[in-house]
């Protein structure tokens, strides 16, 4: 039997995942922007100079050692459907039996003006340096003038990143910073905005509850039922509120499907890929996406969450309906098996539920930390890692703490 041709377009979690899965078993091509796989979950982190940014980049070639995957560093522009082809912004033209779209998510800024152009997201390793030098640069500018100037550091968005951003940003402060000048460390303040009534919304209000806590107590001030109308330079506007002052507005407030699916005029239902219960695009049954830029409800008819399980479990599943179309059988329908969400907020504090299991504190802590070494790819990179985490735990430093912004 000929093995299928199979382009995937993006080295996230799903797109490697279904790579790997079908690496001796089709002719697969895996195609990324960049050389390497970024490790989304813990951008936040070489933020807050807990991490070595080449601690959360793994080279997508190590990768692929001792396979047959081709990959191909460049940017889809134009899919050709008649002859089954997409093109390259490097000129070259790849053809494919099947095509798995995987090319993950963006920031969203819902429209709200100044946020494009005065937020910092936080989608790639640049931008987490970048948000880095910003903080380290005020830092440095309240060490210099020694006045009772108030620096304001804002999160928007209470959901699992803002409120690990808040707690690293917090722990930032009160460690390392307070050690190397603590006047300018007393004048910096941290805001976390929240539209909705609660932290966390996807969790127990329970575990919502705890995590709000345990912000404040590290110093963090929680706004909630608090929506951004307009974002500035050096503030931002409340809906029927008072300005909130903030030098540095870190967003983290919500991702939309990655624009490139609609550049390449594949269907889109609310930025996201129209995509069928199996995983197929709408009307090109050779075409898949999975991950973040997949459009795919649950039973209730909610999209998916954005979250790397979501990926993997697809990417795993795409390429097993591949070989049962490539050997005369039908596709299946996708069931997404929701294994239970984490989030970390500081030192010894976390939550985590599983069903009706929910957990805080160090066994949660330490849940989270297992997990995202499980997941992080490349065995320097784990070493890098808990290298960093353990001098960072012992010493109440954190070493990373470099102005190397990326222009």
């Amino acid at each position: 039997m000929t093995k299928p041709r199979v382009v995937i377009l993006g080295a996230g979690f799903g797109g490697l995942t279904a790579a790997r899965e079908l690496a001796g078993k089709a002719e697969v091509t895996l195609v990324d922007r960049h050389n390497f796989q970024t490790f989304l979950p813990l951008l936040y982190q070489v933020a807050t100079a807990g991490l070595a940014a080449d601690h959360v980049a793994y080279p997508i070639r190590s990768g692929l050692r001792k396979s047959d995957i081709k990959f191909r560093m460049g940017t889809p522009i134009e899919i050709d459907h008649k002859n089954q082809a997409i093109k390259l912004d490097s000129s070259e033209v790849l053809y494919f039996d099947h095509l798995i779209v995987a090319l993950g998510s963006a920031n969203t800024d819902f429209n709200i003006p100044g946020v494009n152009e005065n937020a910092l997201g936080m989608k790639s390793v640049a931008d987490a340096i970048n948000i880095r030098a910003e903080i380290m640069r005020r830092f440095e500018d309240l060490c210099r003038f020694e006045d009772e100037t108030v620096l304001s550091l804002t999160v928007v968005g209470g959901g699992p990143t803002g409120v690990e951003m808040a707690g690293a940003l917090a722990e930032l402060i009160s460690g390392p910073l307070t050690n190397d000048f603590e006047h300018a460390a007393k004048h910096m303040k941290i805001n976390l905005i929240e539209a909705g009534p609660r932290l966390l919304p996807t969790f127990s209000a329970k575990l919502s509850d705890h995590t709000k806590r345990d912000l404040e107590k590290m110093g963090v001030q929680v706004f909630l039922n608090t929506a951004v109308e307009k974002v500035a330079p050096r503030k931002i506007s409340i809906k029927g509120g008072a300005d909130i002052a903030s030098e540095v507005t870190i967003w983290a407030a919500g991702v939309r499907g990655e624009p490139t699916a609609e550049v390449l005029k594949l269907p889109i239902i609310r930025t996201r890929i129209d995509t069928t219960p199996t995983l197929q695009v709408n009307h090109y049954p050779n075409i898949w996406a999975i991950g973040d830029i997949a459009g795919v409800v649950d039973g209730s008819g909610k999209f998916l969450p954005m979250v790397a399980p979501v990926a993997l479990q697809q990417g795993a599943w795409v390429a097993r309906q591949i070989l049962n179309i490539s050997a005369g059988r039908s596709a299946e329908i996708f069931k997404y098996r929701d294994k239970g969400s984490m989030a970390t907020i500081g030192r010894h504090k976390a939550v985590v539920e599983v069903k009706k299991l929910q957990l805080t504190g160090i066994p949660a802590w330490f849940i989270w930390i297992f997990l995202h070494l499980f997941y992080l790819l490349g065995g320097r990179n784990k070493v890098g890692t808990i290298a960093d985490w353990t001098w960072n735990y012992l010493t109440f430093d954190r070493g990373n703490r470099h102005i190397m912004d990326i222009a």
